[in-house]
């Protein structure tokens, strides 16, 4: 039973945290996802290790919460927790001078050393809690804390504070996965003795990965956008992990990452020129202005201005840069690039400056507020990345009105919507494949829109602008999976409503889909049907043709509305697959046909009137055996002047008059909505005979098939049921279509188009068949003689 008193309390942990510490995504991300937690109603504690390269404002308002020891292999190593509350959030600074007190957080030789006691640390932590909080998840990121789930389970399990903590463990680069020598798995971890994570912390002979262990041993794993969720678990972008990403498919997923709206927001951005909204965007043209001149190009609102802040790595995709680069400056795009990286890149750089003066610039440097001016100034912003896992750029990029150009991988294609130049939807530009030409192509297509379309590129600005890229929604995502973890606790009324109005709406979707096209398809139009009879709803017709028990199920009159719905669409398939023998008998037809006016008997009237119902079976089964018998032969005969016709529409009214007819003669029958698509069969074949009529001509048949069927069906449809059994073995074996549309009046199916009888009369003679006027003198005379 869920507990309504408890909140989800969650320990997150993570090797940097903004504004603490940053070098990448993860810090963005640990600084911003929890307090979205909080405002969701989750508790949060967040923890980091005490770096030196903390600043001293935030230290100073660090205090000591507890210290202890932790065991790492044969080690003790004292271990300090400094309490900080911060926007709401708590933080946990795990304090180790001997591991943390350096000028870097990453890069150096004992990193393995260092990491594998902070996941240890983590651990051993949740036991030096605040009393009231217990925790509920436990979420790692990246290989730094990948060992946490390890160590809880061979170190902690069992033990009851330890029993109820879920672990989840975020993959933010698969790229960077902590390899280190096998030597650390005694020494330092102190697992060589324990069979299971010996294996599976091992990635070859000589070497254990730390996150490998996380994905075999979490107990859910995420990463950080749903394409890249994909990607990683091929060999291209699995990085070696692939294998054990598809094994652990079913526990891993992708979430989209967020930005902090507050803090990139160009409205009240301090760092910029001149603010900005949506609405008034005069401020985004101070901003360009002021950084042309800052960077040494020509001051040009005439030419756009594409700006790169990244790492110069071929992973950003600098490769592409480098080759097409003379050709998008002297194209007249103005370019700006900000970043330091590899060293031939720096160079290259260095030379489209000096050979491009005013319309080039590369500034090789890290520069934080630099790049703010450039996010905020630039009409372009270029991401062309060989691998991605989300990408915050392109989304503070488009959050400041400048357009991105990316390549669709990962983050980058799930975050930007290229621009669609019919209906002018798209938030920015991309291009497929990575490659120099396909990336200068782009570059040129927002370039031209600029130059020649200056409202749609100004209405793209608005839309990208518009873009929801808050935590809320992400942090959404994640509560859903802790609350599934965690099922006993209640979620929180707000964020429980939120999630409810979600699904029901998802849920609803096809039912309600379903009930729309009964009333669409009631118009006569072919297109309608075939798309009908695509769903898995044609397979339980096949169900019914094995088993004649669901005959009774024919005739429930409680629910018209769904019944049309059902047979209509396996009528469809039925039509379909009869075609092409309705087409190769015509000859057959005409001499069964004459055949058949010999025979002027009322229980042969009845059997005729009512097999042209079932046109499109008796007529491929009476095409192979003319002279079978006489309900099949007039069946036949008649069927011609419709079948042409009925392979492209059909009547769902005539549907409902048949099913009225059907429940007045057989009261046994009991409605069962739940198999419906079992009773088909026979209002199919039925409902295949019958030409598409106006609305108010079937009001008419539906009275007629009313009245006469009291004074026909019950001499007729004791002996049709008989023939109507018979007929199918007849015909099982003439043509492979013909053995197919039989199988369904095995069913007995066709017992009820019997009952039927006067509807068919009157739809040939209301229909005015042109070529076929013979059908309509038959279907009079037959009235007569009854």
């Amino acid at each position: 039973m869920a507990d309504s008193s408890k909140k989800m309390q969650i320990v997150f942990a993570s090797a940097e945290c903004a504004p603490f510490v940053k070098t990448g995504g993860l810090g963005d991300v640990a600084g911003s996802l929890p307090a979205a937690l909080v405002r969701a109603g989750a508790e949060v504690i967040v923890m980091v290790p005490k770096y030196a390269t903390i600043k001293d404002e935030y230290k100073a308002q660090m205090e000591h919460f507890a210290d202890f020891y932790v065991s790492l292999g044969w080690r003790n190593e004292y271990c300090g927790l400094e309490k900080l509350e911060h926007d709401g959030v708590t933080y946990m600074f795990v304090d180790n001078e001997r591991y943390f007190a350096r000028d870097y957080p990453y890069g150096f030789f004992d990193d393995g050393e260092r990491f594998a006691f902070f996941s240890k640390a983590i651990t051993e932590s949740l036991q030096h809690l605040p009393a009231d909080f217990e925790c509920d998840i436990l979420h790692c990121n990246d290989w730094q804390t990948a060992l946490a789930p390890v160590f809880l389970r061979e170190f902690y399990q069992g033990l009851p504070l330890y029993d109820r903590v879920k672990t989840v463990f975020s993959i933010h680069n698969v790229a960077f996965q902590g390899q280190f020598s096998d030597t650390v798995m005694e020494d330092i971890l102190g697992v060589a003795h324990i069979p299971a994570a010996a294996t599976q912390l091992r990635c070859d002979a000589c070497s254990i990965n730390y996150m490998l262990g996380a994905l075999h041993y979490a107990d859910a794993i995420t990463t950080v956008s749903p394409t890249y969720a994909n990607e990683i678990q091929t060999p291209e972008f699995g990085e070696g992990l692939d294998g054990v990403l598809r094994e652990r498919s079913y526990a891993l997923q992708g979430i989209l990452n967020g930005i902090d709206v507050a803090a990139f927001d160009p409205a009240t951005d301090k760092r910029i020129a001149a603010n900005y909204t949506v609405d008034d965007r005069s401020g985004k043209a101070a901003c360009k202005a002021k950084l042309q001149e800052e960077l040494g190009l020509e001051v040009r609102d005439d030419r756009p201005l594409m700006v790169m802040v990244t790492r110069l790595t071929r992973q950003k995709g600098m490769d592409l840069v480098m080759y097409a680069l003379d050709r998008i400056l002297s194209g007249g795009v103005q370019v700006a690039v900000l970043g330091t990286g590899d060293r031939d890149y720096e160079d290259g750089l260095r030379y489209f400056q000096d050979k491009y003066p005013g319309t080039m610039a590369a500034r090789i440097e890290f520069d934080p507020a630099l790049s703010q001016r450039m996010y905020a100034a630039a009409d372009i912003f270029l991401m062309p990345s060989k691998f991605e896992p989300c990408g915050l750029s392109q989304i503070i990029a488009m959050r400041y009105g400048t357009l991105p150009i990316v390549r669709e991988t990962g983050g980058l294609k799930d975050t930007v919507i290229p621009y669609n130049e019919f209906t002018g939807e798209g938030t920015g530009f991309s291009f497929t494949n990575f490659n120099g030409d396909e990336m200068g192509d782009a570059v040129f297509r927002a370039a031209r829109l600029f130059w020649d379309n200056r409202e749609a590129w100004n209405q793209l600005v608005t839309q990208a602008m518009s873009q929801d890229f808050s935590w809320t929604r992400s942090a959404d995502k994640y509560l859903d999976l802790y609350f599934f973890m965690h099922p006993e606790i209640e979620r929180p009324a707000a964020v429980a409503e939120a999630a409810a109005v979600e699904e029901p709406v998802a849920a609803e979707a096809e039912p309600a889909a379903t009930v729309k096209e009964p009333a669409v398809a009631e118009e006569p139009k072919a297109e309608e049907k075939p798309v009908e009879a695509k769903p898995v709803k044609a397979d339980p017709e096949v169900k019914v043709e094995a088993t004649p028990e669901p005959e009774p199920e024919v005739k429930p009159a409680a629910k018209p509305a769904a019944k049309k719905t059902t047979a209509r669409k396996t009528t469809a398939k039925k039509a379909t697959t009869t075609k092409a023998a309705a087409s190769k008998t015509t000859a057959a037809k005409a001499t069964t046909a004459k055949a058949s006016t010999t025979r002027k008997r009322t229980t042969a009237a009845a059997k005729k009137a009512n097999e042209v119902e079932a046109a499109p079976e008796v007529k491929a089964a009476a095409e192979a055996k003319p002279a079978a018998k006489a309900p099949a032969k007039t069946a036949a005969k008649k069927t011609a002047a419709t079948t042409k016709k009925t392979t492209a529409t059909k009547s769902t009214t005539a549907k409902a008059a048949t099913t009225k007819a059907a429940a007045k003669t057989a009261p046994k029958a009991t409605a069962k909505p739940a198999a419906k698509v079992e009773e088909t069969p026979a209002e199919s074949k039925a409902e295949a005979a019958v030409e598409a009529k106006p609305a108010a001509k079937t009001t008419t048949r539906k009275r007629a098939a009313t009245t006469a069927k009291k004074t026909t069906t019950k001499a007729a449809a004791p002996k049709a049921e008989g023939k109507a059994e018979d007929k199918p073995a007849v015909k099982a074996e003439p043509t492979p279509k013909a053995a197919e549309v039989k199988a369904a009046p095995k069913t007995k199916a066709e017992t009820e188009p019997a009952k039927e009888t006067p509807v068919s009369p009157a739809v040939p003679a209301e229909e005015k068949a042109p070529t076929k006027k013979t059908s309509v003198r038959k279907a009079t005379a037959a009235r007569k003689r009854r």
